[in-house]
C-alpha cells in the first residue's frame, strides 16, 4: 500500500503522542469515539451478536489495563479500528473488522492471575493469548477467515507470522493504539464511559 502525503498527515494526526506530558496530556480520541453515534451504530450493526453473547459478557469481569475491563478495551479497539479504516480509506470489510476487533482478546481468564483457570502460560500471556482467544471464538461464533486472521495475529510482531489481510493490520494497530491511550488516560483518570 502506497501512502500519500495526506495519508501520512492523517496518520501523524491520529497517532502522534510523542509530546506526551503526564501533567497536561488529555487525549480526546477515546472520548470522541465512545460518544460518536455513527461509530457506535456501526459497532452495534456488525457486533451485536458478539456483544450480546452471554459468554462474551464475562469479559466485563476481567481487567485489561488498570481498571479498564477486557470488554471495554475490546470496544475501544473496535472503535479505533473503524476510525483508522475510514480516515485512511483502507477499504476494510467492516463486519470482519469489528467482529475480529471485539474478539481479539476473547481469552476468558484474568491474565494478571497466574493461577486463573485457562491461564496456561502466565508469564507468556502476550505470546499465547491470541491462540486461546481464537480457539474460544471458534467455539462460540462462526468466523470468517479474515476474522480468524485478526484474532490470531493481533499481537504481531509477538506472533511470528504477520497479518495476511488489511483488517488484521488495522486491528493490530488499533489494539496497540487503544492500549496506549487507555494506559495514559488511566494515569490521568480520564476514562469517561463505563460499558460494564
Amino acid at each position: 500500500m502506497h501512502l500519500t502525503e495526506d495519508d501520512k498527515k492523517i496518520i501523524k494526526q491520529v497517532l502522534d503522542i510523542k509530546d506526551y506530558d503526564p501533567d497536561t496530556f488529555d487525549p480526546k480520541i477515546l472520548d470522541e469515539l465512545e460518544t460518536d453515534e455513527e461509530y457506535r451504530g456501526i459497532l452495534h450493526k456488525h457486533g451485536a451478536e458478539v456483544l450480546g453473547s452471554k459468554r462474551y459478557q464475562r469479559l466485563k469481569t476481567y481487567i485489561q489495563h488498570g481498571d479498564v475491563t477486557v470488554f471495554e478495551h475490546s470496544v475501544h479497539v473496535a472503535l479505533c479500528a473503524i476510525k483508522l479504516n475510514r480516515k485512511l480509506k483502507v477499504g476494510c470489510k467492516e463486519r470482519a473488522l469489528i467482529r475480529g476487533a471485539l474478539l481479539h482478546d476473547y481469552f476468558l481468564y484474568d491474565w494478571h492471575d497466574s493461577d486463573a483457570p485457562g491461564n496456561i502460560h502466565p508469564k507468556l500471556h502476550g505470546f499465547y493469548h491470541p491462540g486461546i482467544a481464537l480457539r474460544n471464538a471458534c467455539r462460540d461464533f462462526k468466523l470468517s477467515p479474515r476474522e480468524k486472521d485478526i484474532i490470531e495475529k493481533h499481537m504481531w510482531p509477538l506472533t511470528i507470522r504477520p497479518p495476511r489481510c488489511r483488517e488484521a493490520w488495522i486491528v493490530c494497530l488499533a489494539d496497540k493504539y487503544a492500549s496506549t491511550l487507555e494506559t495514559l488516560k488511566l494515569k490521568k483518570g480520564k476514562i469517561k464511559v463505563n460499558y460494564a
